[in-house]
């Protein structure tokens, strides 16, 4: 294989987590590892992805983090430190012009490496760089580096920034658990949970057996359909045993007939991804059990804290962020192009894993749900099988540095 000299740029695409920067963080290490090697010169960072980086929105990360204590506050930092975009990148037959002006700006400042850190939409966007510059003959390493809360990512055993967030929704629920069990008043408290097509997060909730032995009472995913009578009845069956039901459910739970719950709402609204835009699905059913039911209801929407809750990040997660990420630029040196890293996980009692990469073409737009196996024969609940797959990856907590009683940030 012959050395690719040359610089690189990093982004960060689609909604933040509390982990997406400790990526950037093994990114900005791979990277001064390779300068070092005489392969990477300069490692330019993205403001807010690709739609900076058409703008020329550049940073020179190289000399930004020359101190290695501003490197290691950035990996508890939450959000993206880059700047996020939400931009769903055309093809090359329908957009010729953006693609001329991305590679443009790429021989302008000689980048030879593009590293994206993102989910779903990011993988497109790297496949797509990537067969550009194949058939343009623009000899350049394209890197997918995975980020997202959902887990929904395919080929990969997870996904950095879920392990954070699913202990940010285990350890809310433990709580939410005590609360609402200090009165003798029937009561039903629902909480909803990020999760459009994939329950993974959802079912995080129920982890909390692992401290405790007490589950929510019910958990509802979006891989199985949701039947308004089965949830009702359910409700009432649990408060002859205990008056107070607590429900977990994903944003994106539907009917049997395809409909989002959350669209009970409103209507059907659009996002930038031309995506169905989902609100509400716990405040449905918080309607539906006051009127059907009559007893004391809320509903709880967790919402960003989820995603960006650094203080109450997983260490392993936080790990195996920064592994990921400074596992693509090692990758990207060796010759790897066109391709998403990956996390395996090593098949032993003691949990490990290990770092590869995967085709883009067999990851990008796919989505990866919870398994069958994983779900309870009555599908309002998790088996023990998923409380034990997911159970190594919120372990461990993080030490953030404070100033003035408040965690310290890097802003770039």
């Amino acid at each position: 294989m012959a050395i690719l000299k040359g610089n690189a740029v990093v982004g960060q695409s689609g909604g933040p987590t509390a982990a997406i920067n400790a990526t950037l963080a093994g990114v900005i290490r791979g990277a001064l590892d390779a300068k070092n090697q005489g392969t990477i010169d300069t490692l330019y960072g993205m403001k807010n992805g690709i739609e900076g980086f058409l703008a020329e929105k550049l940073v020179d990360l190289t000399k930004f983090f020359a101190d290695e204590n501003d490197i290691a506050t950035l990996e508890l930092t939450p959000a993206a430190a880059l700047g996020s975009c939400r931009k769903k990148m055309k093809s090359p037959e329908d957009d010729p012009e953006t693609y001329e002006t991305i590679f443009k700006i790429f021989k302008k400042y000689n980048i030879r490496y593009f590293f994206y850190i993102g989910g779903n939409d990011s993988m497109d966007t790297v496949m797509k760089l990537s067969k550009y510059a194949s058939d343009h003959d623009y000899e350049m390493r394209v890197i997918g580096v995975p980020k997202t809360v959902d887990n929904d990512l395919m080929v990969t055993d997870h996904t950095p920034g879920f392990g954070s967030a699913a202990k940010y929704v285990a350890v809310s629920m433990k709580e939410i658990l005590r609360d609402v069990s200090v009165y003798t008043t029937k009561a039903v408290t629902i909480v909803e949970i990020m999760g459009r097509d994939a329950g993974w997060l959802t079912a995080a909730s129920g982890l909390t057996r692992l401290s405790g032995g007490i589950s929510p009472d019910l958990i509802y995913l979006p891989e199985v359909s949701f039947d308004p009578e089965e949830f009702l009845a359910s409700i009432t069956e649990i408060q002859k045993d205990h008056p107070a039901v607590l429900v977990a459910v994903s944003e994106g739970i539907k009917f049997e007939d395809g409909r989002y719950v959350g669209e009970g709402l409103g209507g059907r609204k659009i996002d930038a991804f031309g995506h169905v835009a989902l609100s509400g699905a716990g405040k449905v059913l918080e309607e539906l059990v006051k009127e059907r039911i009559g007893c004391k209801v809320r509903s709880i929407e967790l919402n960003l804290p989820q995603r960006c809750a650094a203080h109450l990040a997983s260490l392993t997660d936080v790990n195996e962020s920064v592994g990921v990420g400074r596992a693509a630029v090692e990758a990207g040196v060796c010759g790897k192009t066109g391709v998403m890293m990956t996390i395996n996980r090593v098949k032993s009692d003691d949990y490990s894993v290990y770092y590869d990469s995967a085709d883009i073409s067999g990851i990008a737009n796919g989505v990866k749900g919870v398994p069958t196996e994983y779900i309870n024969s009555d599908g309002n609940g998790i088996t023990d099988e998923c409380v034990k797959y997911l159970a190594p990856l919120i372990l461990g907590e993080v030490q953030p540095v404070y100033e003035n009683g408040l965690p310290k940030h890097i802003v770039i």
